[in-house]
Order: C-alpha cells, then sequence, then structure tokens
C-alpha cells in the first residue's frame, strides 16, 4: 500500500457502435473524446446581468488557469447554453485526457473554484461524469460496521471474545493482504476503481466463514475429547477439505466472468477471486498457527461450556430435521412458491448504470442535474453524440435534420467539426432522462430506422455514441453473453460436486437450488432499486451487479451445499441410513450454517448503508441471497429433498463410477 495504487476504469466495448464512435472521435481529435465538466450557474436576476456576468467571467478566467484545463467555453459565447428564461446556464471545462483517467485532483479544484462563486442570488454545481466520479467517497465505515456485526455474532456463538476474535482475525490480514497485492498489480494491468470495496466485501464474508468453519469443527473435536494440537489436525483434516473444495469452487465460478469478454469486469473477477485464495490459504494455515498459540486456553473454556450445557449438541436441528422430514412435499412446494414469487419481478430487469440523478442531493454533481434539467429538459443531461465519418459537404446537416424530426428527440446542436473535416458531431438531447426507458428504445431506433437511410442516401458512416448510449451497449453486451456465462459456471461447479459426492442427482439439485436463490435476490434487487420500494430512487440495475452476484454467491452457495452435504456424506457412508444421514448433518452444521450465514449478511448489509448506490445493490443482493440459501434451501428444500430422493440421491452408475477420480472431503 506504501506504494500506492493506479486504479483505471476500462469500459471498452470493441465492435459496439458506441465504442467505434469514440475511436473515430479520438482519431480525428475531436475534443468530444476528452473529459468535460460542466460548471452550471441559476441566477433569479438572469445569466446576462452585468454584476452576473462580471462574476462569472472573474471565476471562468480562474479555471483556465488551473493545471489541466485545456479549455473553458464561457456561457456568453454561445446562446444555446443558456436557458429559455435565461436563469440557467452553463460552461463547459475541458479537461487534459479521457474521462476514466483524469486526476481527481484537477477537478476538486474547478469544483472549489465554482464552489467560491456561489452567493449572493447566484446558485453553482458542476456536473459530468468526471465531478462524479470525484465525490466517491473511500469507505471504511462499512467494512467497520460488518466487522463489528461479526464479532458480535461470534462472540454469542462461541461465548468468548478471544475465541471470537480469531476468525475475524484471519479473515482482516487475508484481506489486506489481497487488496495489497491489488493495489500493486493495478500498476501492470486495468483495475477498476470499486474494485477494493469490493473485495473488502466479499474477502470479510468469505474469511470469517471459512475460519469459522474450521474453529467450529476445531471444538466439536476438543467437546469430544480430543487435545488441542489433536483436534487442529482433525479439523483441517476434515473441515480443512471441505474449506479447499469451497474456495476453488467460488474462484472457478469468479474465473466464469472472464468469459464474458469485459474489461472491466475481468479485472474485478481476478481481484476477488484473489482474495478468495488468500482467504482460503489464512484460513488453512495462519488459523492453525493461531489455534497453536490460544489452543490450551480455549480448550478450557469448551470443556466449560460443554459440562454447563444441558442438551445434546445439535438436539434442536435434530428435531427440526424430522419434522421437515414427516412433511416433504408440503415443505418442497410452499418453499419453492415463495422463492418463485420473489423471483417473478427479476423478469422485468433493466440493465443500464445509475447516473448523477441517483446521487444523493448534497453531492454538486446531483446538484447541477437537477439544475439542467430545469433549464433544458430531462434529457439534457444524458445527449446522444451523432458522428458522420465521411460523407458530402451537407451530411451534418441532413443528418442534424433527421435527428430533429425523430420521435424522442427534443433538440439537436448545430454540426461540430473535428480537426479533420471529414468527420462531423452533432449532439442529440432526448426529451427523456438519461435513465429512462423511452431513451433506450431511443437509441434503439435512430439505430435501426433513423440512421441506416440517411447512411444510404450520403455514404457516411453513422455511429450513435456518449455516455448513454455506451450505457446501452454494455448492457446488452452482458445481456447477450450471460447464457454462457450461466452455462460455464453451473457446468463446471456441477461437475465439481459430481466427483466430490460420486452421484448425479446431488450436483443437479444444488445447481437448480443455486439458481432459484440467485434469481429471488434478484427479484429483490429489482423491486428496491427499479421499483423504488422503501423510498429507494428507482433507476436501472447496475449493467455487472447480476453477474458479478451470480459469480459469487452461486460459488457461496456451493460453499454451505459443500459443508452440509459433507456431513449428510460422512453419515451416509458410516450407516447407509438416508433419513438418519440428513438428520445428523444438519445437526452437526445447522448451528455453523446459520452463523456463517448471519456473519455474511451482516457484512453485506453494511454496505446498503453506504452512499454508493453500485455498492448498495450489490450488498442487498448478497444479504437476501446469503440468507435465502440458508434459511430456505439448506433447512427447509435440502432435507426435503433428500427425504424424498432417499437412497437414490448418491446413485451413480458404476460406469461412470470406475472412470471419475475418487476424492475424499471427510475423514472416516
Amino acid at each position: 500500500m506504501a506504494v500506492g495504487s493506479a486504479y483505471h476504469n476500462d469500459f471498452a466495448l470493441p465492435g459496439t457502435d458506441s465504442q467505434r464512435a469514440l475511436s473515430v472521435l479520438e482519431r480525428h481529435g475531436s475534443a468530444q473524446a476528452d473529459a468535460t465538466v460542466q460548471i452550471v450557474v441559476r441566477s433569479a436576476a438572469g445569466i446576462r446581468d452585468g454584476a452576473v456576468e462580471r462574476r462569472v467571467g472573474a471565476a471562468l478566467d480562474k479555471v483556465a488557469a488551473l493545471p489541466g484545463v485545456t479549455q473553458v467555453r464561457s456561457p456568453y459565447e454561445d446562446t444555446a447554453v443558456v436557458s429559455r428564461d435565461g436563469t440557467v446556464g452553463y460552461a463547459t471545462v475541458t479537461l487534459d485526457g479521457a474521462p476514466e483517467s483524469v486526476p481527481k485532483e484537477d477537478v476538486l479544484r474547478v469544483i472549489d473554484v465554482a464552489g467560491s462563486l456561489a452567493g449572493d442570488g447566484l446558485e453553482t454545481a458542476v456536473g459530468g461524469e468526471a465531478a462524479r466520479t470525484s465525490e466517491e467517497s473511500g469507505g471504511g465505515a462499512a467494512e467497520g460496521l460488518g466487522i463489528l456485526g461479526a464479532l458480535v455474532i461470534l462472540v454469542f456463538l462461541f461465548g468468548s471474545l478471544v475465541a471470537a476474535s480469531l476468525p475475524v482475525v484471519t479473515a482482516v490480514f487475508a484481506v489486506g493482504a489481497s487488496v495489497g497485492l491489488i493495489a500493486l498489480a493495478s500498476h501492470l494491468a486495468d483495475v477498476a476503481d470499486f474494485t477494493p470495496p469490493v473485495m473488502m466485501l466479499v474477502g470479510l464474508g468469505v474469511g470469517i466463514d471459512y475460519a469459522l468453519l474450521i474453529f467450529s469443527r476445531y471444538r466439536s473435536e476438543l467437546r469430544a475429547g480430543a487435545g488441542p494440537e489433536q483436534a487442529t489436525r482433525a479439523a483441517l483434516d476434515a473441515a480443512g477439505r471441505t474449506v479447499f473444495f469451497a474456495g476453488c469452487t467460488v474462484i472457478i465460478a469468479l474465473m466464469g466472468l472472464v468469459v464474458l469478454g469485459l474489461g472491466s469486469l475481468q479485472g474485478v473477477a481476478l481481484a476477488v477471486a484473489l482474495t478468495v485464495l488468500l482467504t482460503m490459504a489464512a484460513s488453512l494455515t495462519l488459523l492453525p498457527a493461531l489455534l497453536g498459540v490460544f489452543g490450551a486456553r480455549i480448550a478450557r473454556q469448551a470443556a466449560r461450556r460443554t459440562a454447563a450445557a444441558r442438551a445434546p449438541e445439535g438436539a434442536a436441528w435434530r428435531r427440526w430435521a424430522s419434522a421437515v422430514q414427516r412433511r416433504p412435499w408440503a415443505v418442497l412446494l410452499v418453499s419453492l412458491a415463495a422463492l418463485g414469487a420473489l423471483a417473478a419481478p427479476a423478469a422485468g430487469l433493466r440493465l443500464g448504470f445509475a447516473d448523477a440523478g441517483s446521487d444523493a442531493e448534497t453531492k454538486t454533481s446531483r446538484q447541477a442535474y437537477d439544475l439542467l434539467a430545469d433549464g433544458f429538459g430531462a434529457g439534457f443531461n444524458g445527449p446522444l453524440i451523432v458522428i458522420a465519418d465521411g460523407g458530402g459537404a451537407g451530411t451534418g446537416a441532413a443528418l442534424r435534420q433527421a435527428l430533429e424530426s425523430t420521435l424522442g428527440v427534443a433538440a439537436a446542436s448545430a454540426p461540430i467539426p473535428t480537426r479533420d473535416a471529414s468527420v462531423t458531431t452533432v449532439i442529440a438531447f432526448p426529451d427523456s432522462a438519461p435513465q429512462a426507458e423511452a431513451t433506450s428504445l431511443l437509441v434503439d431506433r435512430l439505430r435501426d430506422e433513423v440512421l441506416p437511410p440517411l447512411e444510404r442516401r450520403t455514404g457516411a458512416e453513422l455511429l450513435v455514441g456518449g455516455a448513454t448510449a455506451a450505457t446501452e451497449d454494455f448492457a446488452a453486451t452482458v445481456s447477450a453473453r450471460m447464457p454462457l456465462f450461466v452455462a460455464i459456471v453451473v457446468g463446471l461447479s456441477a461437475l465439481l460436486l459430481l466427483v466430490v459426492f460420486r452421484s448425479l442427482l446431488i450436483p443437479l439439485k444444488a445447481a437448480l437450488l443455486n439458481l432459484v436463490s440467485i434469481g429471488a435476490a434478484l427479484g429483490a434487487i429489482t423491486l428496491v432499486f427499479q421499483h423504488g420500494w422503501f423510498g429507494v430512487e428507482p433507476g436501472p440495475i447496475e449493467a455487472f451487479i447480476p453477474v458479478m452476484i451470480f459469480a459469487i454467491v452461486f460459488g457461496l452457495s456451493m460453499d454451505y451445499e459443500v459443508f452440509l452435504l459433507s456431513r449428510i456424506h460422512e453419515e451416509w457412508e458410516r450407516t447407509r441410513d438416508p433419513q438418519a444421514a440428513v438428520r445428523e448433518g444438519l445437526a452437526a452444521t445447522g448451528k455453523v450454517i446459520t452463523a456463517a450465514a448471519a456473519i455474511m449478511i451482516v457484512v453485506f448489509a453494511a454496505f446498503v448503508l453506504g452512499p454508493d448506490r453500485m455498492l448498495q445493490q450489490f450488498g442487498l443482493g448478497m444479504a437476501v441471497a446469503i440468507l435465502l440459501d440458508a434459511v430456505v434451501i439448506r433447512c427447509l428444500i435440502v432435507p426435503a429433498v433428500m427425504r424424498l430422493l432417499g437412497g437414490a440421491a448418491w446413485w451413480l452408475p458404476k460406469p461412470l463410477g470406475r472412470i471419475l477420480p475418487k476424492v475424499e472431503l471427510e475423514r472416516h
């Protein structure tokens, strides 16, 4: 961390209209390819009032002298940048570099100068993606809340602060090492700037869980009469194998994101996979070392709790499993109906990216968004940049005329030339907000109906670009590649379960149930963030949230599946009684799975309280998915399905059994 980081967002989408448009602008030297921010000014006396003009002009002179500023276009140079009533206007500040690479300090200096202009009847704000990015907080509070919540749960579970601290310490060291390595890697490869909080979110949840699974088995061995050193070896030989396999499953699921071919997601996937790898390594190395140091003290505490216990370990979970097994069909049908109802809203899920209109009202980017919408209309904040590459002298004028006559376009700018006269840009302003579905339909209408006839008539290549069009392209790319991604992740995970449990039906059941729980989590996100439940500002779901949640939750769900089924399989191999195996497996793991899930839910839910909308969606989706997986699937559906399948759950054709390698997770 002392070396520093060089996080960089790569939202390139090769082969899409918006990416080709950006490449044309960069190649022909257009200012539209550089980052810009807008200094928005509102005055009841009017922008052209003499006193207002002098104050604004003096402030813009200061901005022009700032480092990193290449051009300032004043609202007094162009009547088009002043509202019809004359009260709102904006200056365009062009910065040196692409939007994703402009130094945050350069933008903050512009914001400071604009802020000093406010007062005495003058409102000011700074808008644009660069301004919005510069205001993003570094986080920290959510991670702290998550760790504190996890520690409280562990203290209740183990009755000792020392015992509760070991899984937390293990996770914190693993996450710290991961963030440090990724900070170094950001100097060599493209790693998105939102990667560290996602790594911390996943790393803390997974790290505490993995350490908890091993530590819980360690305490079970202590209660069974083993000494500290013997208990450590036994815990690693049993739960350690499970953690290793579970970590590999999560990593495989995350590697599925590489298949999507999206640069911004590949870096995140590799970073989170590294985090899971290091949390797994810490659980298998650092935790046993800590047990060697504190083992005798923990053994004394475990002995006291065992002597004070009134009921045998897992008695309540045995009763629960027996109750589910008495009415398996009723439990199964009611549970699936509830999950299906929650998943239904996901069918209408709309992908996109939140813009400044979804930001907190205290942010200058949101204030600029509202001022521009009030002065110029809702679509002014999401212009479409239409590029004409080639064609004759009248191509720009014909393009503007075609855009102005298109349904959904409020206005179109005069043709803007580049340094190369063969390329012209026309900016079209929709009459709907950037996040509105009508704007998405407008982009499709321009590309499919309006521009192709004009291309044939003029001979020019016409491309629709800009941030709004790029958002549509990103969402379309994710949607198109999602089936392949799902097939690879589900297929590889099912293959691993087939090898480990030597069963055909177990992997199939696990894959289907995990898909149902993920669908329900996406349904919950849709209701809250897209439909605006609980007072949340409605808008599209961040385009990469579904694939990220799918990859991570599918892997974590397999963790719980492996942990529960490995104990059931252990009992099945010992007794050959399928019903007793389910009861004993749930009795041995129910308390730990519930505690592990509660820890993950607390860690993930803490991010819902933060200011970042993307992390709010991610945290809610993960928390809901883990809650449903631990409560509905592991405690209700799995015992019911295993009761209905009986011994057939472990059936494997003999020819296939001879081919498959034998991998044992359990210690017999």
